[in-house]
C-alpha cells in the first residue's frame, strides 16, 4: 500500500490592484480561495479579488518556502517574466 505524498505549492496571486503577491501552499485550491475569503492574508484582503497566475509544484516543504523566498527577492519585472515563461496548457 502506497502512503499519500504530499506536495507543495510556491505560488503567485495577481490582486485587483495588480499588485503581485508570492506565498507556498499544501493545497493550492484551498489557499486561493481562503484569500479570496478575505482569510488568506491581510495583504491580499484589501485587494480582493485574487488570481491564481503562476505556482511551482515541490517535494518539500523546505524547497516550497526556499523558491517562496528566492521568487519575493524578485523585482515586479522579474516576477512578470517568470509567470510569461510558463506556459498554461
Amino acid at each position: 500500500m502506497m502512503g499519500y505524498l504530499e506536495m507543495y505549492y510556491t505560488y503567485i496571486l495577481q490582486c485587483s490592484d495588480g499588485t503581485l503577491y508570492t506565498g507556498y501552499a499544501v493545497d493550492i485550491n484551498q489557499r486561493v480561495a481562503a484569500h479570496n475569503s478575505g482569510k488568506g492574508s491581510k495583504y491580499t484582503r484589501g485587494r480582493l479579488p485574487v488570481t491564481l497566475v503562476y505556482y511551482e509544484v515541490l517535494d518539500t516543504k523546505k524547497e516550497a518556502l526556499q523558491r517562496e523566498r528566492q521568487i519575493k527577492k524578485l523585482d515586479r519585472i522579474g516576477k512578470i517574466k517568470l509567470i510569461q515563461a510558463e506556459t498554461w496548457d
